[in-house]
């Protein structure tokens, strides 16, 4: 006997898919595990940061994190790989019409490096230095997100790399960037990053067009 969902769909059309409870659960913790990942890294470090700690702040069982990632470095790859698609979708929220004041993309694209993100990927780095296993993830997923950042600078910043030097001077964007994140790590360095995020703005409307 059919349902009467079934009686009132129309033929071929097909039937809603079914989100079950325990999917909404599993794809929670699964989230819960990447943002704990990336705080610990961030907060402790590649040798602090266990599976079971991570386990403990998501307020989920060690047998569960291991379910969902089965090595501690599926973990902490996914995490910041997780968190970094986040910043880029939420790079792009901001100017979701384009940007017209370069000087403000420049500071959203620095403000990327000087976040948690950055700190819990730089720990990454270093432990990939060390870790055999883990080097490879991590040299992939630095070269994927770092392309993504490039595309995503190029469009705001309206950059036509056709241009002799174009592309370079987002590129140079980028890295400086990098460099401020790191001075960032010892002390505050809000008040020159503003005059370099200054500075860098009118550079590349010269170099950009």
């Amino acid at each position: 006997m059919s349902t009467t969902a079934e009686r009132d769909r129309l033929p071929g059309q097909d039937p809603k898919p079914d989100r079950s409870p325990k999917q909404d659960r599993s794809r929670a913790t699964r989230q819960r595990l990447l943002e704990a990942a990336v705080a610990c890294l961030a907060e402790h470090g590649w040798a602090g940061s266990t599976v079971a700690v991570v386990a403990e702040r998501a307020g989920v069982s060690r047998g569960a994190a291991q379910h969902h990632f089965p090595t501690r470095e599926d973990l902490f790859t996914a995490a910041v790989e997780y968190v970094a698609e986040q910043r880029s979708s939420a790079l792009r929220e901001l100017f979701p019409d384009g940007a017209a004041d370069r000087r403000a993309v420049v500071r959203a694209l620095v403000d990327l490096y000087t976040g948690p993100l950055f700190r819990a990927a730089l720990h990454l780095w270093v432990a990939a230095c060390d870790e055999e296993q883990l080097r490879p993830r991590v040299t992939e997923l630095e070269a994927r997100v770092g392309r993504e950042t490039h595309r995503i600078a190029v469009d705001l910043l309206g950059a036509d790399e056709k241009r002799p030097g174009a592309r370079e001077s987002v590129q140079g964007l980028l890295d400086m960037a990098r460099g401020l994140g790191l001075a960032n790590l010892l002390t505050d360095d809000t008040a020159r990053r503003e005059r370099v995020v200054a500075q860098w703005a009118v550079l590349l409307e010269e170099a950009l067009g």
